[in-house]
């Protein structure tokens, strides 16, 4: 049983009889792991405070070499984030993200979502207001790709056909991203005008300009990206957090 220290971001927390939690942590080394805190809600617990979700810090841990549960030794904390614990919007993006990570990353060491995963939460906590719908949404997609689940934009998501580079865009959440006029045709799909098609195209690149969200278009660009990852990665089971983030219903009607 060997023991190791790494980076990690505490992606949730649950409580485990009397005195431990079970955590979930995202690392680099070690992808997604969970392990047992034991004595973790003692009053004098060696972790005190330190576990809180969406925190960062130095986990220590002992491997079990094919088992699923981990021992959890100690976490020293570096980063409490209460700039997200402050703003039930900012807190929202944050856990549709450690929600993501925790239901759909890697189980073996995967350095880029891990890293893509801290600067995301960095971002939201700093983000200037009238950007926080745009960075919260960039973030996700951009962790639903480095996770391995793209859309396709440029090519048919059915039968990898050219799709029209400009205008309105027929968008599968189902299969995949946009569909080629064929492929559309008789298709439920929802199709995007030109502004929202341009919209998700630079939310999908990183080096492009956030763009110009108005509270509608957030509103349909949210509802896109939870019906694409409940469609393509969850097979329809239940996300909580990223349906309340979807729903901000913090925000009014």
């Amino acid at each position: 049983m060997p023991s190791v220290t790494t980076p990690a971001i505490l992606l949730s927390t649950i409580r485990y009889g009397e005195t431990s939690k079970i955590v979930r942590l995202a690392t680099r080394e070690h992808g997604v792991v969970s392990a047992i805190a034991k004595g973790a809600m003692r009053p004098r617990s060696r972790f005190g405070a330190a576990l809180q979700p969406l925190s960062s810090g130095t986990a220590h841990l002992v491997m079990h070499e094919h088992r699923e549960l981990h021992l959890l030794t100690g976490f020293d904390l570096l980063h409490l984030r209460m700039g997200l614990a402050a703003d039930v919007a900012r807190y929202a993006a944050a856990s549709a993200l450690a929600e993501v990570m925790q239901r759909f990353g890697h189980p073996e060491p995967h350095p880029e979502s891990a890293d893509l995963l801290e600067g995301a939460l960095s971002l939201l906590e700093e983000a200037p207001a009238e950007a926080l719908e745009a960075v919260a949404l960039r973030m996700l997609w951009r962790l639903v790709s480095v996770l391995g689940f793209a859309p396709a934009l440029d090519r048919c998501a059915r039968d990898g056909a050219p799709v029209a580079p400009e205008g309105p865009l027929p968008f599968s959440a189902q299969d995949g991203g946009a569909l080629c006029a064929a492929c559309a045709a008789g298709h439920a799909a929802t199709r995007l005008p030109a502004d929202s098609r341009r919209g998700l195209e630079d939310l999908l690149d990183p080096h492009a300009p956030l763009p110009e969200l108005d509270r509608p278009h957030a509103a349909a660009h949210r509802r896109l990206l939870a019906r694409y990852v409940q469609y393509h990665l969850a097979e329809g089971a239940d996300l909580p957090a990223l349906r309340f983030w979807e729903r901000a219903t913090w925000d009014g009607p």
